[in-house]
């Protein structure tokens, strides 16, 4: 049975503990961050609410994957872009708004539970792209021979845009590759990892947007532009 620690404010927190018990999770439910914290450790995965009542909620996620791998989806009250990338910086594997219903909860704990054990690439193998050089079996970034911390997912959709740089990536295909899902509205989870993929290699240019497409690679700055 997977373990799920919610942490959220009292009465949400009772709600959705319930709905998990009823589709046969352990669920339990804490308040704080200082109890989040302290348990976990012993979860499968952990609903983290980013605004808690003792410490920060990104303070507490960057605690709990630093700990460890434990999936974690954390809750905004703003359906708002930074909102979004600042839970995925610091560890979160995916980021949803709390009014989300609890069909699609469940159908995101389920994605990020299959994604805690990632299948291996079909051919993994290094991508050099001038400055950016992506590991494939070591599933490492390094931007001037200095790696940049991404996540799974991050990894993933780098590299799936990296080896074909010569053309576009559909939208639903990248949702099929990385997510593993067919989701048409795919809500916000790529454009959200693009704009954290883009934060960490410090210019907008690796990653180019196709409007009404997808994306495709690009070639970043020259040094001499960076400087």
């Amino acid at each position: 049975m997977v373990n799920v620690l919610v942490v959220e404010d009292s009465a949400s927190a009772g709600s959705t503990v319930r709905n998990l018990r009823r589709q046969g999770y352990d669920a339990k439910g804490v308040t704080t961050g200082t109890d989040a914290l302290r348990m976990h450790q012993r979860a499968d995965l952990v609903l983290l609410d980013l605004e808690l009542p003792d410490i920060d909620g990104l303070e507490v996620c960057r605690a709990i994957r630093a700990a460890g791998d434990t999936p974690i989806i954390t809750f905004t009250s703003r359906d708002e872009e930074l909102d979004r990338v600042l839970a995925l910086q610091a560890g979160s594997d995916d980021c949803v708004v709390k009014s989300t219903g609890p069909r699609e909860i469940m159908a995101r704990i389920q994605a990020v539970l299959r994604r805690a054990h990632p299948r291996p690439l079909a051919a993994p193998e290094s991508i050099s792209l001038r400055r950016l050089h992506i590991d494939g079996r070591a599933r490492e970034v390094r931007l001037d021979g200095l790696l940049v911390e991404v996540t799974s997912k991050e990894f993933e959709l780098l590299y799936t845009l990296a080896s074909t740089p010569e053309r576009v990536v559909s939208r639903k295909e990248l949702m099929a590759k990385v997510w593993e899902c067919d989701w048409s509205e795919s809500s916000r989870t790529i454009d959200t990892h693009v704009s954290s993929l883009r934060a960490k290699l410090g210019c907008s240019k690796w990653i180019v947007t196709v409007r009404g497409v997808g994306y495709k690679i690009g070639q970043g700055r020259q040094r001499a532009e960076a400087a």
